[in-house]
């Protein structure tokens, strides 16, 4: 063991992961490893057991042809690698060399051990390894830390696919802590799957609504306060087919002065039974969203309209008094940090009834009811009666396309789950489970009592007690009562020209280590582009990262000064 490797390593190390430098040690004894030569002439670190035998983490004949073999199998759209173990970091080197030309590659190791790992930084130099700035190690971590790895480095768009590979002889050694990283890591990716394929989807047009949006945003003083404080009971309107029969319940919480939240697609449904909503929400970037307001006279209601920034440009038209919101996309968030500050809703739920229940809890109600929140099917029905799917399939159907024909294709667009229980009059599929499962889980996190209105769908478990470490949360915005911006600081067309010029400014992306070379604002510019990247790789995958990137930058400035400078 070597004193001078070991600050060798360090020092190398505290470029990429300076928490682990701070918990490591020098190691004058081994307790851990054996250090053994391999028969090519490189150094393998090889476990000590009990029975004072080695087993080595490596071939004893040639390490690195081995590294090599292993490397060759990782498909080459795939640049983000996970490598559970560090060994003597053959594999993780030699990924990186196979991948020299691509500066968006990721490397990481995932070990555990602090006292093994300083055993091996002091018998072993990884400084080449270390000094790849594409390269991380991490060390003993939480399953929230390896959850935020995952979700805060792994970007599909940029790496492609992803592949975590164990070090066999080393994740035997401690089986139970690495197959527990691996099933979060497993979780967490699925997610970013999740979100990609959203952002595949849809990227395009949140971006082409958002710049669009900011004229109106720059109008509206987008201010909501409730007028009398002392209200502290809600009623949250989903449009489920329940909600036909929970009507007349509806009216007496109505009566007695409850405030009224309701769902886009459950407006229609409120207002043609002589039901004022308090507050209407709608996230949906599609322009579908504008049949959920055909017929629905909100200047006449005066009803406030609460819309992501994203929303469709022509829905903020439609009512006296919109309030606009940020739900989270890195433009939106961009906007917020340098334009003008917009209130943030929770949309992590996907589903609007999931953005009631946070705007209710931002203004503060102690008492929460759900109306319609049926999260399945049932008889047959996928919505409340008066909802904008009568008029449309009724407009639509054709003698080849009858009406039922297109209640049933709606229907069964998605398989149904398995039923529970014998007699079970809902059905369910995984996307509705899902949005219901998000409902219990948000109901169990804010400081509010939530019951759900007696119907005939999924019963919603409000006694559910999810652990919680506070880190989605923002105190900030709970429970205040109202719901503010900040002023602007330029004209939105200022804003709009100064963010494409940004875009602009950003460097090439054949630049050799592409993301690590950007500034904080350069990065924050980057990382706006994201979404719309996805949508680009979705329609044109044989777009390498580098050309992806320049396309995205290109159809975004076009964009921008399209509306900028529209045609006269």
């Amino acid at each position: 063991m070597d004193r001078q490797t070991f600050e060798k390593n360090l020092a190398s190390l505290c470029t990429t992961e300076a928490r682990l430098n701070s918990r490591l040690s020098y190691r004058d004894a081994l307790s851990h490893y054996a250090f053994l030569k391999s028969r090519s002439g490189e150094i393998v670190p090889a476990l000590l057991l009990p029975s004072s035998d080695t087993q080595p983490l490596h071939s004893m004949i040639d390490p690195i042809r081995e590294a090599q073999r292993l490397v060759s199998t990782i498909p080459q759209d795939t640049d983000f690698i996970v490598f559970l173990g560090l060994g003597g970091g053959f594999a993780p080197e030699e990924a990186l060399c196979s991948r020299a030309s691509n500066g968006f590659s990721r490397v990481v190791v995932i070990d555990f051990d602090a006292e093994g790992m300083a055993e091996l930084l002091s018998s072993k130099d990884y400084t080449k390894l270390f000094s790849d700035s594409r390269f991380s190690l991490y060390v003993d971590l939480s399953d929230d830390e390896i959850k935020k790895i995952i979700s805060e480095q792994y970007k599909p768009a940029i790496h492609g696919g992803i592949k975590i590979i164990p070090l066999r002889t080393r994740t035997d050694a401690d089986l139970s802590k690495f197959e527990r990283a691996a099933g979060v890591m497993e979780s967490a990716i699925e997610n970013s799957a999740g979100d990609y394929s959203v952002q595949a989807h849809f990227g395009k047009r949140w971006f082409s609504n958002i710049i669009r949006n900011m004229k109106a945003v720059e109008k509206t003083d987008n201010f909501f306060k409730i007028n009398s404080p002392a209200i502290r009971e809600a009623a949250i309107i989903a449009a489920g087919p329940s909600l036909d029969q929970q009507i007349p319940v509806l009216v007496e919480y109505k009566e007695r002065g409850a405030f009224i939240i309701c769902s886009d697609t459950a407006l229609p449904v409120l207002l043609n039974n002589g039901i004022e909503p308090d507050a209407v929400v709608s996230i949906d970037c599609q322009h579908i969203s504008y049949y959920h307001f055909m017929g629905c006279n909100l200047f006449a209601h005066n009803v406030p309209l609460f819309l992501g920034l994203a929303s469709p440009p022509l829905l903020c038209g439609l009512s006296p008094s919109p309030v606009f919101f940020s739900s989270g996309h890195p433009l939106e968030l961009y906007v917020s940090q340098y334009w003008r500050q917009l209130p943030k809703l929770d949309t992590s739920g996907g589903n609007v009834t999931y953005s009631c229940l946070s705007l209710a809890q931002i203004l503060g109600f102690q008492r929460i009811t759900f109306f319609g929140a049926d999260f399945s099917y049932i008889g047959c029905r996928t919505y409340s009666r008066g909802t904008y799917i009568y008029p449309f399939f009724e407009k639509k159907q054709n003698r080849l396309s009858p009406l039922e024909a297109l209640f049933s294709s709606f229907l069964y667009r998605s398989p149904f789950l398995p039923k529970n229980e014998q007699g079970q009059t809902f059905h369910e599929t995984s996307s509705l489970r899902f949005y219901r499962e998000k409902i219990e889980e948000k109901a169990s996190l804010i400081n509010a009592q939530s019951v759900s209105a007696k119907g005939q769908g999924a019963p919603i478990d409000f006694t559910r007690k999810i652990a919680h470490n506070g880190g989605n949360e923002n105190p900030a915005l709970l429970e205040t009562s109202s719901f503010s911006t900040g002023s602007a600081k330029t004209s939105a067309v200022e804003f709009l020209e100064n963010y494409r010029d940004d875009i602009a400014a950003l460097p090439p992306a054949n630049t050799e280590d592409y993301l690590n070379v950007l500034s904080l604002k350069n990065r924050q510019v980057f990382t706006t582009l994201l979404p719309f990247a996805a949508a680009v790789k979705h329609r044109s995958p044989v777009l390498k990262t580098k050309d992806l990137i320049e396309e995205a930058k290109r159809l975004c400035i076009e964009e921008i000064t399209r509306v900028c400078n529209p045609p006269s």
